[in-house]
């Protein structure tokens, strides 16, 4: 079982990194493998990824917390896999992305590398184009 933490600042507002992380539909933006997230109502979503050499169809949860800036999210077919993200200020016009995953099975630290890997392209696309 591993648990892996990593951070980035952004030079965007915290308001528009949070509106942007919590909607669904950006996901693929930015998570590697993600193709498709949809919202199915509520709190879930479908989500089409590719994992190993295959494409996987699922269904996961998403939980947006707009007063403390949060996300939280799991996959109902990888039991006890969830992960969070806090949004921050940094002054005004800057944000700290820090991002949490629980992963049952593995303590790989090529966990810990897509992870970074993953917040250094999010880090990319929000310093340099528009979010939302």
């Amino acid at each position: 079982m591993g648990d892996f933490q990593h951070s980035i600042d952004v030079r965007r507002p915290p308001e528009e990194v949070f509106a942007y992380l919590s909607d669904a539909e950006h996901l693929p933006e930015w998570v590697s493998g993600l193709q498709q997230a949809k919202r199915a109502g509520g709190e879930e979503v479908d989500v089409v990824a590719v994992g190993g050499g295959e494409q996987h169809e699922d269904r996961a949860w998403m939980h947006a917390d707009a007063d403390a800036r949060s996300v939280r999210w799991g996959a109902d077919r990888v039991a006890d896999y969830h992960g969070e993200l806090f949004v921050t200020g940094i002054g005004d016009e800057d944000s700290r992305v820090t991002v949490t995953l629980h992963t049952p099975g593995t303590d790989d630290p090529a966990v810990q590398q897509d992870l970074e890997q993953t917040l250094a392209d999010l880090e990319r696309r929000l310093d340099g184009s528009t979010a939302g």
